[in-house]
């Protein structure tokens, strides 16, 4: 019985780990995205440094990952680090001082800003810094890449 247990409880962890959300960032000045993981498939667009992006398939030195918008294309794996960050998709978001809407507000940002992810805060919120300096919270539904 107790090993049936371990076994299943082995396979939800698994599969848990399986469903994890694999986000990275891009590392270079502009990546160029293709249709097909080859540097001969059709270049589609450039994406710039600090763009995070969803890993959905990875091969051999490229990731097929989705963007902000939801556009899948191929990327060179290199072209790519592990640290998080994430973008702005409201018009405006604010860093504010805490995790509560009526804290002082540090920095405004436009739509497509990049902040590097510190860490999760309070449910709605994660803990972030802007290049410039500011480091504090955002409302989740500001950003895209968590």
């Amino acid at each position: 019985m107790w090993r049936r247990a371990l076994v299943v409880l082995s396979l939800i962890s698994a599969a848990g780990a399986a469903l994890a959300i694999d986000y990275r960032s891009v590392s270079v000045p502009a990546a160029i995205l293709f249709d097909a993981p080859s540097l001969q498939g059709k270049k589609l667009y450039l994406i710039k440094a600090q763009t995070p992006v969803e890993v959905v398939v990875k091969l051999e030195g490229w990731f097929k990952v989705r963007d902000a918008e939801g556009t899948l294309a191929w990327l060179e794996s290199r072209n790519l680090v592990d640290k998080r960050t994430l973008v702005v998709t409201a018009p405006k978001a604010e860093i504010r001082q805490s995790d509560k809407p009526e804290s002082a507000v540090l920095a405004e940002l436009d739509k497509w800003v990049a902040v590097e992810f510190i860490e999760p805060a309070s449910p709605g919120w994660a803990k972030v810094h802007h290049r410039d300096g500011a480091t504090g919270y955002i409302r989740s539904t500001q950003v895209w890449g968590l």
